[in-house]
């Protein structure tokens, strides 16, 4: 089946707190909620007197979130910046994603770039019309990105005309952190949190590290780190499931990547996030290598 939104986000944004535990948390409180995150089913489960309360904060957050980097909330700081070309003061939250981003981007030769999204609206547009971009299309959309072209301190991000930005690829990492962050400053932990991509805040409530079996079927035991995979046809444009979600920047045609999946561990899950993604456009392992040694703690857990 063709791409659509929904489905995107569906597959790359489902949210899941598992179980929260405190040191004098008293018996029969665990409380469970769900609802809409990133545009998916949210479940919260916390065993927790505050329970209710830090669900909510949690909740909220994650809106706050959306409307800074969510390509698909029309009045979000994205879409401002996507549609005008232009945010003065753009929100902190937006700045620092982009800025890692940018570092990922740099070690990784240029082959995650948040600038693909003009090529992948071109991808999308095509699949809906049951056909593929033809040479020339690809070609002309392509000269619209490159990362160096973006402007980017405090003060506004500008991008130049036809540009647009994707934070697909290190946005479910980046609200990951950033949940793991609030949930931390209210002095919890043995959380793990699931926005498409594993965060672990300490390990399991009754001991041990939380065990997560990786797309390889290989196991990894995850402690206060996170986890991220990438499957260049995990997602596909075209019903044959020849046309992967993943573009390379440079050509503007999706991955020929010779990997299955790729899955990257790292302290951060945007960090992990990016890492992953860019490194289905890498075919040696010691090119994935040589770029995770730009990021202190990041490792290369499975590839196939």
């Amino acid at each position: 089946m063709p791409i659509t939104r929904r489905r995107l986000i569906t597959i790359s944004a489902a949210l899941a707190l598992l179980p929260v535990t405190s040191r004098a948390t008293p018996k029969g409180t665990t409380h469970q909620w769900t609802g809409q995150a990133l545009g998916a089913r949210a479940s919260i489960r916390l065993d927790h007197p505050d329970g209710e309360a830090i669900a909510a904060r949690v909740m909220a957050e994650i809106e706050r979130l959306e409307d800074m980097l969510s390509l698909y909330r029309p009045h979000s700081a994205l879409s401002h910046l996507n549609r005008d070309g232009h945010l003065p003061a753009p929100p902190f939250e937006l700045l620092d994603c982009l800025s890692l981003a940018g570092a990922v981007h740099s070690a990784s030769g240029g082959r995650f770039d948040p600038t693909v999204q003009p090529l992948w609206a071109l991808w999308a547009e095509a699949a809906a019309a049951g056909t593929r971009p033809d040479a020339q299309a690809v070609e002309t959309v392509r000269h619209r990105t490159g990362w160096a072209k973006v402007e980017l301190d405090t003060a506004a991000i500008t991008l130049q005309p036809g540009m647009a930005l994707t934070l697909n690829g290190i946005g479910q990492g980046y609200v990951a952190d950033r949940v793991a962050a609030l949930l931390e400053a209210e002095g919890l932990s043995n959380i793990l949190i699931d926005t498409g991509e594993l965060r672990a805040l300490g390990g399991k409530p009754d001991g041990g590290n939380w065990p997560v079996r990786m797309e390889t079927g290989e196991r990894l035991a995850l402690r206060q780190r996170a986890l991220a995979t990438s499957a260049p046809l995990g997602t596909t444009f075209d019903q044959a499931g020849h046309d992967g979600h993943i573009l390379d920047p440079a050509t503007g045609m999706p991955a020929a990547s010779p990997w299955r999946s790729v899955s990257v561990s790292a302290p951060s899950a945007a960090i992990a996030d990016a890492l992953a993604t860019a490194a289905c456009l890498m075919s040696e392992p010691e090119t994935i290598h040589a770029m995770l040694g730009h990021f202190e703690g990041a490792r290369l857990e499975a590839s196939a």
